[in-house]
C-alpha cells in the first residue's frame, strides 16, 4: 500500500468516510480549522476562495448537522483541487490530525462479498479481499457463528445445500487492527434442475429458474405463488396482479391467506437487479365461490365438481375451465450462422440468437445457442438436440442464416457451404422434424429466420415421409419464394422477424396465437410491407403454449440422465486467483456469451507496494480456435467483439473472446502472463512471470461437435436421399438465372442488376422503434438471408460463373461414391 491516497485524485472523489473524518477534525479546531484553511487556499490563484465563499461556508453552522468544512471542500473540488493540493495546504496549516485522515488505514477491504441467489447443489463462492501493512487473516461467519475452516479470502461451499442459506460476514485482521466486511445474503433455491443452462455461472445476468404456476382455489383458501431467479447481486422481487403492483409483496413467495373472489386475476412477478429487469410468466389465479347444490335431497357437491345440471335430469357437466397442459421437458436449439466462407456475411443472427436465448430460458427451456457452424457441426448439434427429446417434450428449433426452399422442404445453409450449394451441403428441416416425431414429442416448433427462394442448382426431390401428428408449428420469417431481411443500422440490431417476435414470446397464449400477433405486428411495419410477411403453418390441435409448466413424465429418470450431459456441456470454468512469485495476485474470470463463445477476463487483485506497473494478459491458445491476437486482452469488451455481454462483465479488466469452442479437440490450456516494473529498477524494461492454466473443455466443447458425422445420425435423414450423386450436373438455362430472385413472374436479367440491387436493399431510410426499448431511430433493410451463388468480389466478368453449377466428371462422381460409402462405415 502507498503511504497516502493518490495525489492526483480529485477531492470530490474521496470516499465518504474519509471526508466525514476530515470535516470533523477541521470543524472542531479553532486555530487550525476550516477558516485558516480557507485563508491559505484564498492566497492560491488556482483555487481562489473569496470572502463571499467563506461567508457562505460559515452559514452552514446554522443548519442541522451542517458543516462549514464540507462546504469549503466542495467548493475546492468544483475548482479542480486534488488530494495532493489539499495535503500541501494541510501541511502548511500544520494540522497533523487532518493530514492523517488522508493517510490510508492500516487495513483496507478492497473486495466486498456480494449477496447471491444460487441453485441447491451448485458451488457457492463468496470473496473478501483486503490489504494491510502486515499479513492479513480472515474468518468467515454465518450470522453469529464461525464457519469452520474458513480462513481464506474465498468462502467456498461445494455443493451448497438448503441449510446454507442465510447471512454471511467476514472478519479481517491485520495485527491489532480488524475490519468487518459487508453482510452478504445467500438465497438457495430448491430447483429440480438439469436445465442445460449456465445458471451457476453467475455472470451478472438474471436468470429465472422458478416460474409461478396457475392456481384454482375457493374463497377462504390460502394463495401461494413462488418464483425464483439466480444472479449476483441477489435479485429483488415485486408481485403484480392484473398489471398493478401488490403492496408489501416483495419476496420470492407470495402468500395471501383467506383469499376473496376479487383477488383472482393474472399474477406475475417483476424481478430486478441493479442493471436488469425481467418478468416471470403471467399465470391465472381462479377463485371460485363456495356454494353447494343439492339434488333430490340426497347428494351435495361443490361448484368444483359440477358446472351445470341438465334440466329434468341428474347429469353433471365438468367444469368448463380448460385443463392445464404440461410438458415433460422443454428443449431448444438455436443456431445463428453469419460468418459465411463463400457467401455474403450477415450480422443480425448473433443478436437474434442472443435475445431469444434469454427469453426462452425465462420459459424454463433448456437452451443451447450456437454461432457459425459448419455442416458437420450442425448435424452433430442436431444429434445432441435429439438426444434430449422424449415423450411429452416441447422441442423448439430456431435458425437464422442463409437458406432456401425447394418443393416444400426447407434447407439451412452451413457457414462452410460451397458456392453453389445443393441439398447435400445443407440440413433439411423436414428431415429433422421426422426424427423429432420418432421421439413422440408433444410439441414441435420450428422458427426459420431465412429466405425461402428456390435454389435453381438443386433439382433433387427429398424423400421425407412425415407422420400425421397434431403437434407441429412452423413459423417462417417470410412467405414462400420470398426473402427475409436484416435491418441496416450503425449498431447491432435484430432481424425483422425477431424484432417483433421477442415482444410476444413470453405471452401466455397458444403458440399459434403468439405467431398470429407477431404477423399482425410485422404487417404494420412500413419497411417490409409488400416484401416480407410472416407465414404460419400448423397442425396443432391442442392449446399448447411455450409458457406451459413442466411436469416430468414416466421417463423422468431417462430425461434426467440426458439432461445431465447437456448441463455438463454448459458449465463455465470456476473463476480462480493466481498467485505469482513477485507477490501479485491475479483473478481469472469466465463468462458465456453463447454456448460456443467464452469470455475470459483478467483483473489484478493485489500487487506489491514497490511495483510501479503491473499488467496480466492471456496467450498461447490452441490453434483449433483461430484466435486473432489483435482482438485479445483489450481494455473494453467491445474492442474484442463482446457487444452483447459487455454490461454484465466486471470493469477494469483485460478481455478476450474465444469463439467456435465446438472446434476444440483437446482440453483448453493457455498461459497467463504477468509483466511488471519496480520503482527500484534502473530501466523501464518489464519483468515477466507466466503460469499455465488448464480449464478442460469449456461449455459446448465437451460435446465434441467437431467429430466425424456418425452413422444413423441426422446425416442419413438429411442428406442421403438427396446426396451429391443426385444433384444435377447440367447447366441451367438463362431462365433459371432470371428466376433466382424474382420468381417465374418476373424475367429480369440478374446480370444487369447493379451491385446494390443484388441484396434487394431498400434505399430510403424509414423510421421505426427498436424492439422493447422505445428509442426511435432510422433503419433500412440491409440484405436478405439468401445468397445467390456468385463470387463475393462482385459481378464476374464471366457471366457463366454466376449461376452454372460445377460440372461433374467421372473422377468427381467416383469421389462422391467413395464419400457416400465412407459415411456408411462411420462408427457409432
Amino acid at each position: 500500500m502507498s503511504d497516502s491516497l493518490e495525489r492526483s485524485t480529485k477531492i470530490n472523489s474521496l470516499k465518504e468516510p474519509v471526508v466525514k473524518r476530515l470535516c470533523e477534525v477541521l470543524d472542531k479546531s479553532s486555530t487550525k480549522g476550516w477558516r485558516k484553511l480557507g485563508e491559505i487556499v484564498g492566497n492560491d490563484r488556482r483555487f481562489k476562495v473569496s470572502s463571499d465563499d467563506m461567508e457562505m461556508c460559515s452559514l452552514k453552522v446554522l443548519e442541522l448537522e451542517g458543516s462549514p468544512s464540507l462546504m469549503l471542500l466542495r467548493l475546492m473540488g468544483e475548482r479542480g483541487c486534488t488530494t495532493g493540493h489539499l495535503m500541501d495546504y494541510l501541511q502548511t496549516l500544520g494540522n497533523s490530525e487532518a493530514l492523517q485522515c488522508l493517510k490510508p488505514p492500516a487495513l483496507q477491504i478492497l473486495i466486498q462479498p456480494q449477496s447471491v441467489s444460487i441453485i441447491c447443489g451448485h458451488n457457492l463462492r463468496l470473496s473478501c479481499h483486503a490489504v494491510g501493512k502486515s499479513p492479513v487473516q480472515y474468518q468467515w461467519f454465518k450470522s453469529k457463528e464461525e464457519v469452520p475452516n474458513s480462513f481464506s479470502p474465498d468462502l467456498v461451499i461445494s455443493p451448497v445445500q438448503m441449510k446454507d442459506a442465510g447471512f454471511y460476514i467476514c472478519r479481517v485482521n491485520c495485527g491489532d487492527a480488524f475490519e468487518f466486511s459487508h453482510w452478504a445474503q445467500v438465497d438457495v433455491l430448491n430447483v429440480n434442475l438439469c436445465y442445460g443452462q449456465s445458471y451457476h455461472s453467475l455472470d451478472g445476468r438474471l436468470k429465472v429458474v422458478i416460474q409461478p404456476q396457475s392456481q384454482r382455489l375457493h374463497v377462504g383458501e390460502d394463495l401461494q405463488l413462488e418464483c425464483g431467479a439466480v444472479g449476483r447481486p441477489i435479485p429483488r422481487y415485486q408481485w403484480h396482479r392484473n398489471g398493478v403492483p401488490i403492496p408489501n409483496s416483495t419476496k420470492r413467495k407470495l402468500m395471501i391467506p383467506h383469499v376473496m373472489q376479487e383477488q383472482q386475476g393474472r399474477y406475475r412477478c417483476e424481478i430486478s437487479s441493479s442493471s436488469e429487469r425481467m418478468w416471470t410468466n403471467e399465470v391465472d389465479v381462479v377463485i371460485a365461490p363456495r356454494i353447494s347444490v343439492q339434488i333430490s335431497g340426497a347428494m351435495e357437491c361443490s361448484e368444483d365438481d359440477i358446472y351445470a345440471i341438465g334440466e329434468g335430469s341428474n347429469e353433471f357437466f365438468l367444469n368448463s375451465i380448460p385443463e392445464q397442459l404440461y410438458a415433460t421437458d422443454k428443449v431448444a436449439l438455436l443456431i445463428g450462422n453469419l460468418s459465411y466462407q463463400n457467401h455474403p456475411q450477415l450480422k443480425a443472427p448473433m443478436v437474434d440468437v442472443y435475445d431469444l436465448t434469454n427469453l426462452l430460458r425465462q420459459l424454463n427451456f433448456k437452451v443451447v445457442s450456437l454461432l457459425d457452424l459448419t455442416e458437420s457441426e450442425m448435424r452433430n448439434a442436431v444429434d445432441e438436440f435429439l438426444l434430449l427429446l422424449h415423450k411429452g417434450v416441447y422441442g423448439l428449433l430456431y435458425y437464422a442464416g442463409h437458406g432456401y426452399e425447394n418443393y416444400g422442404n426447407s434447407f439451412m445453409v452451413p457457414v462452410d457451404a460451397p458456392n453453389p450449394y445443393r441439398s447435400a451441403n445443407c440440413l433439411c428441416v423436414q428431415s429433422i422434424l421426422k426424427l423429432m416425431q420418432e421421439k413422440e414429442t408433444d410439441l414441435n416448433v420450428f422458427l426459420l429466420d431465412m429466405c425461402r427462394k428456390r435454389n435453381i442448382h438443386d433439382d433433387s426431390t427429398p424423400n421425407v415421409v412425415l407422420r400425421v401428428t397434431a403437434n407441429i408449428v412452423f413459423g417462417y420469417a417470410t412467405c414462400q419464394d420470398a426473402e427475409a431481411f436484416e435491418l441496416s443500422s450503425t449498431g447491432f440490431t435484430n432481424g425483422v422477424f425477431v424484432k417483433f417476435l421477442k415482444k410476444r414470446l413470453l405471452d401466455d397464449e397458444k403458440i399459434t396465437v403468439v405467431l398470429d400477433r407477431v404477423a399482425e405486428d410485422m404487417g404494420q411495419f412500413d419497411a417490409t410491407k409488400g416484401k416480407q410477411a410472416l407465414e404460419i403453418r400448423s397442425s396443432l390441435s391442442e392449446r399448447r403454449a411455450l409458457t406451459d409448466p413442466i411436469l416430468p413424465g414416466d421417463s423422468a429418470d431417462l430425461a434426467h440422465a440426458h439432461s445431465r450431459q447437456w448441463a455438463k456441456a454448459h458449465e463455465l470454468p470456476e473463476s480462480m486467483c493466481l498467485n505469482f512469485d513477485c507477490g501479485a495476485q491475479i483473478k481469472l474470470g469466465f463468462a458465456a456469451e453463447f454456448s460456443n463463445v467464452l469470455v475470459i477476463y483478467t483483473h489484478i487483485v493485489k500487487k506489491p507496494t514497490d511495483m510501479s506497473f503491473c499488467q496480466a494478459y492471456v496467450t498461447d491458445f490452441s490453434q483449433d480456435l483461430d484466435v486473432d491476437p489483435k482482438l485479445m486482452n483489450r481494455e473494453t469488451p467491445e474492442e474484442t467483439g463482446i457487444y452483447l455481454l459487455s454490461s454484465s462483465l466486471p470493469q477494469h479488466c483485460l478481455y478476450t473472446r474465444l469463439s467456435s469452442l465446438q472446434k476444440l479437440r483437446e482440453e483448453l490450456v493457455f498461459t497467463v502472463c504477468l509483466q511488471g516494473t519496480f520503482t527500484a529498477m534502473d530501466d523501464d524494461h518489464p519483468i515477466h512471470w507466466t503460469k499455465s492454466v488448464n480449464i478442460g473443455k469449456p461449455l459446448i466443447a465437451r460435446l465434441d461437435l467437431h467429430r466425424a458425422m456418425r452413422r444413423n445420425s441426422c446425416l442419413q435423414t438429411c442428406m442421403m436421399p438427396h446426396s451429391p450423386s443426385h444433384s444435377p450436373c447440367h447447366s441451367p438455362g438463362p431462365e433459371h438465372r432470371h428466376h433466382l430472385y424474382h420468381g417465374s413472374h418476373q424475367a429480369q436479367d440478374y446480370n444487369r442488376l447493379s451491385p446494390q440491387h443484388r441484396y434487394l436493399d431498400i434505399g430510403e431510410h424509414l423510421q421505426g422503434a427498436v424492439g422493447g426499448c422505445g428509442d426511435i431511430y432510422y433503419e433500412n433493410l440491409s440484405q436478405c438471408r439468401y445468397d445467390p451463388p456468385y463470387t463475393s468480389g462482385g459481378l464476374s466478368s464471366s457471366p457463366g460463373r454466376l449461376s452454372i453449377p460445377i460440372e461433374t466428371t467421372d473422377d468427381i462422381n467416383e469421389l462422391q461414391t467413395v464419400f457416400i460409402n465412407s459415411l456408411q462405415l462411420q462408427p457409432q
